[in-house]
């Protein structure tokens, strides 16, 4: 028997009737609630209003686009937690990594499987889940995760991760000092088992090292491979 998550709610953003209706359909038929807008404003509205558990959000929308909408929503204390997974017809790499560096969670684009979107959306819902259960702390020079209360922070200072950037960097303290493949990271922290596009990591590692600022140096890239988190040289 398979499992509903429970009173999880989506925001799906698509102003193709069309796009809205089918992942509309196959998300409340995976057992979710679903809050729907059909452009960037009411998106943003909504977002604010309803602080969803996850955003499918696609990124050529009328009024306010899917980039700005995700720009906002990620610099805004009360919605910069929420995942958002872009989901749109832009393939060209420049549009993926750009969704990627404003803070979005993952990127699909169309056309797409629905099925494949409901397990990208469990997979990034897995991610966040999983920080949380359990009181462990994790600290490596100025840098500390607090899993309990879903906090890192630098030197004293807290500072705003999205949940992949933080089961990212929770990975990589977790196995210091061992080098961690790209594919290999992909696996645990993104849930795929089949190899996609590694630049994937890259861009979230960039993403992580602005935001450890002075301790961005004890991420390592073991060129051709991935990365490894070394301790921090004094």
């Amino acid at each position: 028997m398979t499992s509903k998550p429970a009173n999880k709610k989506i925001l799906v953003a698509d102003d193709e009737p069309d796009v809205l209706h089918l992942v509309t359909t196959n998300l409340k038929n995976a057992g979710y609630t679903v809050v729907k807008a059909e452009d960037g404003l009411v998106a943003l509205t909504k977002a604010r209003e309803t602080r969803p558990d996850l955003i499918v959000l696609d990124l050529m929308l009328p009024e306010l686009s899917g980039l700005e909408v995700c720009k906002v929503l990620k610099k805004e204390p009360g919605t910069a937690h929420i995942p958002i997974i872009m989901l749109t017809a832009k393939a060209e790499e420049v549009d993926r990594i750009v969704g990627l560096e404003l803070g979005a969670d993952d990127y699909l684009t169309k056309p797409f499987s629905p099925r494949e979107l409901v397990l990208r959306i469990k997979s990034v819902m897995r991610r966040g889940r999983g920080a949380t259960e359990t009181t462990e702390q994790i600290s490596l020079g100025d840098i500390q995760i607090d899993r309990a209360r879903y906090e890192i922070t630098i030197a004293g200072e807290s500072v705003d991760f999205t949940a992949t950037e933080f089961k990212l960097l929770t990975v990589l303290m977790e196995r210091r000092g061992r080098v961690q493949s790209r594919d290999t990271l992909l696996n645990d922290v993104w849930g795929y088992e089949s190899a996609i596009d590694t630049r994937t990591v890259d861009t979230h590692v960039r993403r992580l090292r602005e935001k450890l600022g002075d301790s961005a140096h004890c991420i390592e890239t073991v060129r051709g491979f991935g990365y490894r988190m070394n301790e921090l040289k004094k």
